[in-house]
């Protein structure tokens, strides 16, 4: 499924507008995290950096198929054998790997879609108890050089509440992923 308000603005510029170590770290992704699931891989903008951090293997998937090939093509142009980008519909399809498999999905700019707990649910469901959802997306309270309407834009608290609905649970407050977005730590319990 296509998720409303989702264009990508030139690859040079789209990159610009994240601190992607930042926002890895803020996770706590390293050595020891295994499998990670990747919804919406884009341009690899996070794919090849989370790849060179992690033991596992990226399960990285996107519905348009020029995105995975550019990320597969970036995968190998950068030596990364441990990323897998697929094109796939999640909602339909799930991410690929089997249930209860990966130590960690991400959801980045993605829960303005129509239907996100539909999102959340087939994230919980990839990852391994305990695991985690780690969710990005453009803060409401500033004014950002990218991201969907603000009518469309989910806050932190909209988002915890959807995390519920989906069986999973916050894992602290949301933060700053300074300058433009915001970030959460969901649990699958």
């Amino acid at each position: 499924m296509k998720v409303r308000d989702s264009g990508m603005p030139p690859q040079n510029y789209w990159e610009t507008l994240f601190d992607v170590p930042g926002i890895l770290d803020a996770f706590g992704f390293g050595p020891a995290t295994g499998d990670v699931a990747e919804l919406g891989c884009g341009y690899g903008t996070f794919t090849l950096p989370l790849a060179r951090r992690i033991a596992g293997t990226l399960h990285s998937v996107d519905i348009e198929p020029d995105m995975v090939a550019l990320t597969s093509q970036r995968a190998v142009a950068a030596g990364l054998t441990n990323v897998q980008a697929t094109v796939r519909d999640v909602l339909t399809d799930g991410f690929g790997p089997p249930e209860g498999s990966c130590d960690a999905a991400l959801l980045f700019n993605i829960l303005h879609a129509e239907d996100p707990v539909a999102f959340l649910q087939t994230a919980r469901n990839v990852v391994r108890p305990g695991g985690l959802v780690a969710v990005i997306h453009w803060r409401s309270d500033v004014v950002t050089p990218r991201g969907p309407s603000l009518d469309i834009r989910p806050r932190p608290e909209r988002i915890s509440a959807w995390a519920q609905s989906a069986g999973l649970r916050a894992e602290g407050a949301d933060f700053l992923l300074p300058p433009w977005h915001f970030g959460l730590k969901l649990r699958n319990p």
